[in-house]
């Protein structure tokens, strides 16, 4: 397992919302937005909200267990995608609908990457307005 074992959102470009317990995951900086399979989603909600990652290990998972390695390596992703960093503060307990949840999962943890809106999602067309260009000003890739 990882040295650290509390994360957080890495950045305040990432948002994200829960609809009927998945998972939806945006980073407003590249555009490119995230989907979780059912336990992914409860997993990512649990480490954003700084819950101690051993806390999800050996959790009931549709008759397996969310083990060690498959936790670090989803960990693992999330860290490489930047959508997580280590967390130095305290952790939070594991809320008990979330623990609830997660036992009634059954699919690998899983989490997938879209980018084929990120050319419309990086546009902001509330403050990107230039007289000459028009409205919305798209920004050019350095």
């Amino acid at each position: 397992m990882r040295d650290s074992s509390a994360y957080a959102v890495a950045s305040r470009d990432i948002v994200f919302e829960s609809f009927d317990g998945e998972a939806v995951v945006l980073n407003l900086a590249n555009g490119k937005y995230f989907g979780f399979s059912d336990s992914g989603s409860r997993v990512w909600q649990a480490l954003s909200s700084g819950v101690d990652a051993q806390a999800l290990i050996g959790l009931a998972a549709g008759g397996s267990t969310i083990g060690p390695a498959e936790l670090d390596d989803f960990i693992s992703h999330l860290l490489e995608l930047g959508l997580l960093v280590p967390l130095e503060a305290a952790t939070q307990p594991l809320p008990d609908e979330l623990l609830a949840g997660l036992a009634a999962t059954s699919e690998p943890l899983n989490v997938s990457v879209h980018d084929d809106l990120a050319d419309l999602i990086i546009v902001d067309p509330i403050h990107e307005v230039e007289e000459p260009l028009g409205w919305p000003v798209v920004k050019q890739a350095s």
